[in-house]
């Protein structure tokens, strides 16, 4: 069974010391959605949104979270990222837009936390713009889809 890292033996919470591993290539992809009413989806899709441009806003407010996830996460180490890069796709049959995000980075430990972070922020960011017509909007199935690199090698979520 594995064990919790950012745990000693005492059971006090501590960064993992990552200074004896390897750097390595590093890349995570995560995805979540946001389900809304089809008026709210057309409108984000046609650009008629009064705050702007909700997906390219969306987009800027994930990537500066991945940068930042080094600070929002207690024991998250901070990275210095080499790639982010976020794409959105509408769902008309569940009136939804889903985001995926990879991030990637050369380092001594995964980037599953800011690409985890960089789609949070981006759906809480389309939440933020749109809740004004659409307060019923939910986001969920926020999860990690793949991650490379490191020790533990590679994993890709079961479909």
């Amino acid at each position: 069974m594995a064990t919790l890292t950012h745990f000693d033996d005492a059971g006090q919470a501590h960064m993992v010391d990552v200074g004896d591993k390897p750097e390595t290539a590093r890349l995570a992809r995560a995805a979540g959605r946001i389900r809304m009413q089809p008026a709210t989806l057309q409108m984000i899709l046609d650009g008629d949104a009064n705050k702007g441009d909700v997906l390219g806003i969306a987009r800027i407010a994930g990537i500066q979270a991945a940068k930042r996830t080094g600070e929002l996460i207690p024991l998250c180490h901070p990275l210095g990222l080499t790639r982010v890069a976020i794409e959105w796709t509408p769902d008309q049959a569940v009136r939804a837009l889903e985001v995926v995000v990879v991030a990637e980075c050369f380092g001594r430990t995964g980037v599953e936390m800011e690409a985890l972070t960089a789609a949070s922020v981006a759906l809480l960011t389309v939440y933020d713009m749109c809740k004004a017509v659409d307060r019923g909007m939910v986001i969920e199935g926020v999860r990690l889809l793949e991650k490379r690199g490191g020790k533990s090698g590679s994993w890709i979520a079961e479909a």
